[in-house]
């Protein structure tokens, strides 16, 4: 595989399922020049672990926190983050981080991998993004279709546009 983008979160906790949204529009909306591998990882944790054992390059789209103004985004390389992942929680809270980790404990190549990810206003019981986060969600894509970019993946928009309104409602009601 050339490149993963893996969005990661929960869509039930309202801004936790950005990353959820952002990897659904973009794989809807965008033809890229080079193939990319769209993962839905939503909180998966250790079941992602085989899919970053076959990766290279990967882009983890996510919330994240940071002691800074709600939408504020940042795009953080994952050997920054080493470290992070281990002892932060129980077995079943195991996320994408403590994978990184699980892989060089074991000896195994890490991926090459960024962390592209927006600060949340609200985490609470809701399938639907803060009015904070909508307002910011273009500028959260622009983010990582900047970043695609300079990696050489050129995006041109499809032709049938899926809204990020139509996305939500689909997970709301996915009948």
């Amino acid at each position: 595989m050339d490149l993963t983008i893996v969005g990661v979160g929960n869509v039930l906790e309202s801004d936790d399922g950005i990353g959820i949204y952002a990897v659904i529009f973009l794989e809807q909306n965008y033809n890229f020049n080079s193939t990319i591998n769209f993962v839905n990882g939503g909180v998966e944790g250790m079941g992602l672990l085989n899919l970053l054992s076959q990766c290279e390059h990967m882009l983890i789209l996510d919330a994240i926190e940071i002691d800074d103004e709600a939408g504020s985004i940042y795009v953080i390389p994952a050997d920054e983050l080493n470290g992070y992942g281990l002892n932060s929680g129980g077995a079943h809270e195991i996320g994408i981080l403590q994978c990184f980790d699980m892989l060089e404990l074991q000896g195994k190549p890490v991926p090459k991998a960024s962390v592209i990810g927006i600060i949340p206003s609200q985490i609470e019981f809701d399938i639907a993004l803060s009015s904070v986060l909508l307002s910011n969600f273009d500028r959260y894509i622009n983010t990582i279709l900047h970043h695609l970019a300079i990696l050489g993946y050129e995006a041109k928009p499809s032709t049938d546009q899926v809204t990020l309104a139509q996305i939500v409602q689909k997970i709301k009601y996915p009948s």
